[in-house]
């Protein structure tokens, strides 16, 4: 690796402790721990069916934390590629310049302003007919410690194939915990994890990334029906119930949009366990006809899944679209007439 690289790598995983220092405690505690505790094992090259030295991992946080001390007021640091310096949030002259490199970078704000990095090697890219950029990345090689196994930023769509390996593995030893019969204890059924973690994690990954990219390419698509507007929405009510609300109401218009057809045309069932394992509490709670249509699944009855999609569809952007005209009708009560909208508009 050329010094210049090695620069890069060190710039980068600057950015991320930046980011890291000024986000790292948002989440609760003992995500928090979990979290720090994944990251020493992604730092340290470690394998998931390794255990952890509990003394080691208390010294390397206790290090860490101490790194990111005084960085919470710190500047990013450009990103310097063949002489030139850039934004670390300039991503597309970026990500030009690493090309020969055969390497993938994201730099980009995520949910609640969060200031996202990443750098990694470059598995896949695809350019999408109605004009979307994907850009896979494998073995990472700088990240912070939220790491999202895909992203959108305007056409262009991030896919992060250990970063989703690593999300798996977290839902597993979640799920470990009390093993309850539930969508994600069927979907971890259908692998090998009793017998070897390291390949049930391999096959479920590799299942799971058509999934990941399909919702994504929904993002985009959503994004091109919704308008830039959607985004200024997004930034007047951070940090606000709505914004979760919001963020919900798009994950699901993408997924009616490509996400579910694409499992009920062609996915495993395996990975139909694994995305409604996936649903977050807010997503299941105003969308409850999608809990309902996969209890009838399960049942033998398939209609009302495969019937969902498009009518939910049409929904999901009607209430996107409210929510827009609600904005620009009273942009001082943007977050509460969101809020009373969504509540309102339950599927």
């Amino acid at each position: 690796m050329s010094s210049e690289i090695e620069a890069l790598i060190g710039d980068v995983q600057h950015n991320c402790h930046i980011a890291d220092a000024r986000h790292g405690t948002d989440y609760g505690l003992c995500t928090y721990l979990m979290k720090m505790r994944e990251f020493y094992r992604w730092e340290m090259g470690l394998g998931h069916a390794q255990r952890l030295d509990k003394d080691a991992i208390g010294d390397w946080l206790s290090e860490r934390e101490a790194v990111w001390e005084g960085l919470e007021e710190a500047d990013y640091r450009p990103l310097r590629i063949a002489g030139e310096a850039h934004d670390p949030f300039d991503v597309e002259p970026i990500n030009r310049a690493l090309r020969e490199y055969q390497l993938v970078y994201s730099g980009g704000l995520g949910q609640s302003g969060r200031a996202q990095f990443f750098l990694a090697e470059l598995l896949d890219y695809e350019q999408g007919e109605d004009g979307f950029e994907l850009w896979v990345g494998q073995r990472e090689i700088a990240r912070g410690l939220h790491a999202p196994p895909a992203m959108t930023r305007g056409r262009t769509i991030y896919l992060r194939r250990e970063s989703l390996r690593q999300f798996l593995w977290e839902k597993y030893e979640s799920w470990l915990w009390s093993r309850p019969d539930n969508a994600m204890g069927r979907a971890l059924a259908c692998y090998p994890f009793e017998q070897d973690v390291e390949l049930a994690l391999d096959r479920m990954t590799a299942d799971e990334m058509p999934v990941i990219r399909a919702h994504e390419v929904g993002e985009y698509r959503a994004g091109r029906m919704l308008g830039p507007a959607w985004e200024e929405l997004l930034l007047s009510v951070l940090g606000t119930p709505a914004e979760l609300m919001l963020r919900a109401v798009r994950d699901h218009l993408a997924d009616c949009l490509e996400t579910l057809p694409m499992l009920l045309q062609g996915g495993s069932q395996a990975s139909v366990h694994t995305f409604i394992g996936n649903l977050g509490n807010m997503r299941k709670s105003i969308f409850p006809a999608l809990s309902s249509a996969y209890e009838a699944w399960m049942m033998g009855e398939q209609r009302a899944l495969k019937e969902l999609p498009s009518k939910a569809a049409a929904h999901w952007q009607d209430v996107a679209e409210q929510a827009l005209a609600l904005a620009r009708e009273s942009p001082s009560q943007t977050a509460a007439n969101a809020a009373r909208l969504i509540e309102a508009n339950h599927y």
